[in-house]
């Protein structure tokens, strides 16, 4: 029997990923977020939610463009400063020795050291009550070379991202590879079909 948890900001896996911006004094800034994910294929693009308090969403207003940096594991200190303190008082890339690099299609900071980037320009933002949507189309993926894998693809397991559990405030590693996408369920698919 499943029990009723009621209305919450309640799923998994929630993504941990910082969103670069530059202030109006071209200051770089960077924030956690994970009320995030892919939203379109064509064009392709994702979305993040945040509070109109935030100095992110006032630049994100300002520029309309923003970045995804992925942190992995190495940096999981570092990703949840950049989500307790405020761009406005604090140069967070300072405080934790880390690059702000600047994006090279639009104009939005990333973390040099993070494995990989996204740059996204917005093109709809809707306020849905205390966070604001925005979407950003991905003009660039940027992955440091030694987590691609053969094919040149991203390696998740050379990647390490790492989760947050939104319930427990806890951050969690990714576990070990279970299987195929869009293969192992075709045998499924093949008894339906028979």
């Amino acid at each position: 029997m499943k029990k009723s948890l009621g209305a919450r900001t309640l799923i998994y896996p929630a993504p941990v990923w910082c969103v670069g911006t530059y202030d109006a004094e071209g200051k770089p800034n960077v924030m956690t977020a994970s009320w995030a994910g892919i939203c379109c294929s064509r064009p392709p693009c994702v979305t993040v939610s945040l509070r109109q308090a935030t100095y992110t969403y006032d630049n994100i207003m300002r520029g309309k463009v923003y970045t995804l940096s992925v942190p992995s594991v190495k940096y999981y200190k570092e990703a949840d400063f950049f989500g307790l303190a405020s761009g406005r008082d604090t140069d967070k890339f300072k405080a934790t020795g880390l690059t702000p690099e600047m994006g090279e299609h639009i104009d939005a900071p990333y973390v040099g050291e993070f494995p990989m980037i996204l740059e996204c320009k917005v093109v709809h933002h809707h306020e849905l009550g205390l966070h604001t949507h925005f979407v950003g189309e991905i003009v660039d993926v940027k992955v440091d070379d030694e987590v691609l894998d053969d094919s040149g693809r991203p390696d998740v397991a050379k990647v390490q991202p790492f989760v947050f559990s939104p319930d427990a405030r806890e951050y969690h590693l990714i576990g070990s590879r279970l299987g195929t996408a869009f293969k192992d369920g075709r045998g499924i698919m093949e008894k339906k079909e028979g």
